[in-house]
């Protein structure tokens, strides 16, 4: 099994979402990273474990917990001239983006934020707090999983 955390707008996508799908599942869509898109695309597996976190928001941090439930697949999204995702360069033949389907978990009973992850030692190379990181999906080591869930 793997861990990730994958970074949501709360204004666009967030937690409470996510709890509000059908079965309590979406597809994670929209990513436009080659780097991510690799990840979604050749390591991401189904019930692999993944941090919810929100960002770009007044308190950024991790908010709960999701799980691959579908590996990934090409983003229809790219394909569509009327959403803001479109890419006219994707070809339906050969998909340039992916997604993954994600299953909601848990909510975690407080926000983990960036600043307390940044404060702690034990996740120094966690790819989040470094400077300049700014991937959408990354990946996270069992053991920073299961020290950031001491956090909660």
């Amino acid at each position: 099994m793997n861990y990730w955390l994958m970074k949501s707008e709360p204004e666009a996508f967030s937690i409470n979402d996510l709890i509000n799908r059908p079965n309590q599942t979406e597809h994670w869509d929209g990513v436009r990273n080659y780097q991510a898109r690799n990840m979604m695309r050749d390591a991401m597996k189904r019930g692999d474990q993944v941090f919810f976190y929100h960002s770009n928001c007044a308190e950024p941090g991790i908010v709960g917990i999701m799980e691959v439930v579908r590996e990934g697949y090409p983003d229809s999204l790219a394909f569509d001239p009327h959403d803001k995702h479109f890419d006219p360069k994707s070809d339906p033949a050969k998909p340039t983006w992916m997604m993954v389907d994600v299953k909601y978990i848990k909510t975690l009973s407080r926000t983990i934020t960036l600043t307390e992850l940044k404060q702690k030692q034990e996740l120094s190379d966690l790819s989040l707090v470094r400077r300049g990181t700014r991937l959408s999906i990354m990946p996270v080591s069992k053991e920073q999983w299961d020290f950031i869930l001491s956090l909660e």
